[in-house]
């Protein structure tokens, strides 16, 4: 093997969603999953920490576009509309790039395991967290930060899937403007 491959990260992340859709989670090594992508385990370990991150690489990338889409929002948006805001950029975000099918695999890997279950809800409440942090940062009162924020978290949670299953492949942001529309005519 050559000393530098390109997009290695790329690589490993299609490498071990393919074998844990073959094999499951359980059953793939680090040094398969490096195989398959035709490089080392070295290489792997420079990208990934062990299996389970390739699955959760993305969590700091959410995290800065939903923080910083509050922090970049005017000042007259009520807290519901930040959180919508900061969902929506994390929408555009997944459009770009044909994130859809990867997500896809993603899930079905997490959906059969309930360490990585665990995994997937520890992520959503540090962005919860984040998310918080970001409304308070950006004026909003510390209970209508954390209310706001766990409400968006309950909508990203909902449209999430229906993104990944959707017939029609609506974009992403579409459907979080829609759950929200839900959120309000069912609050209405």
């Amino acid at each position: 093997m050559s000393r530098w491959e390109p997009n290695a990260r790329g690589r490993l992340e299609q490498a071990a969603l393919a074998l844990y859709g073959e094999r499951g989670y359980e059953r793939v090594t680090v040094a398969e999953i490096a195989a398959r992508a035709g490089l080392t385990e070295r290489t792997f370990f420079r990208h990934y920490a062990d299996k389970r991150e390739v699955l959760f690489d993305g969590t700091n990338r959410l995290q800065q576009t939903l923080t910083g889409a509050v922090a970049d929002a005017p000042a007259d948006q009520t807290p519901i509309e930040l959180v919508r805001t900061a969902l929506t950029a994390v929408g555009e975000l997944f459009e770009a790039g044909e994130r859809r099918e990867p997500a896809r695999q993603r899930q079905a890997v997490i959906d059969k395991n309930p360490e990585l279950q665990e995994r997937e809800l520890v992520k959503l409440a540090r962005l919860g967290t984040a998310l918080t942090d970001a409304l308070h940062g950006h004026g909003v009162p510390a209970p209508a930060a954390s209310l706001a924020a766990q409400v968006g978290i309950a909508v990203f949670r909902v449209t999430f899937p229906r993104w990944l299953d959707d017939p029609h492949r609506r974009p992403f942001p579409d459907l979080i403007r829609a759950g929200f529309d839900e959120l309000r005519a069912m609050t209405c």
